[in-house]
């Protein structure tokens, strides 16, 4: 298993990952995501901030992280953080694990760029994710509603969220 930066050749297989991942939301839960812009994740992925997670030559996760989240973390923006966004397993490697992995991923990569924190949030009505997060090392820190904003994507708004972080520690 590794974890490199997507490429613009990957592009149809990340938005297929989200779509994927938007029907297993559908499938399980009234909490949806609304689907991605493709010129946004083409960007995301200039600025290497678009993952994946390569299993036996497939690609069996993808993820995005941010090293600023005003919107949703306010104050706490201020911090030097990793923030994690848009987990999304391919169906086909379900189950194993892929946030710890991340998680764990995230923390040695704050611990070689001196940031102190991993971020990441979720609806705060999902339990099972809360729990699956606390169970990957994440504290839980309280809820956000959202309001609409320009720069979010639009299944932000109107949501409340929950936050999640690790501290780390050298």
């Amino acid at each position: 298993m590794e974890i490199i930066n997507a490429t613009i050749e990957d592009i149809n297989t990340l938005m297929a990952l989200y779509d994927s991942a938007i029907a297993h939301q559908k499938a399980v839960s009234d909490l949806v995501w609304k689907g991605f812009d493709k010129a946004m994740v083409l960007k995301e992925i200039e600025e290497n901030r678009q993952w994946k997670i390569i299993i036996e030559g497939n690609v069996a996760c993808v993820f995005m992280t941010a090293f600023n989240d005003p919107a949703i973390w306010d104050e706490r923006n201020k911090d030097a953080a990793i923030y994690i966004h848009r987990i999304s397993t391919n169906p086909d490697f379900r189950g194993r694990g892929f946030v710890k992995r991340i998680t764990n991923w995230a923390i040695d990569y704050a611990k070689a760029n001196r940031i102190d924190f991993v971020r990441l949030d979720t609806w705060q009505d999902n339990p099972k994710l809360h729990q699956l997060y606390l169970n990957a090392g994440y504290t839980y820190i309280g809820r956000k509603t959202m309001l609409p904003a320009a720069d979010l994507p639009v299944h932000y708004w109107g949501t409340t969220l929950g936050l999640f972080e690790i501290r780390v520690v050298e």
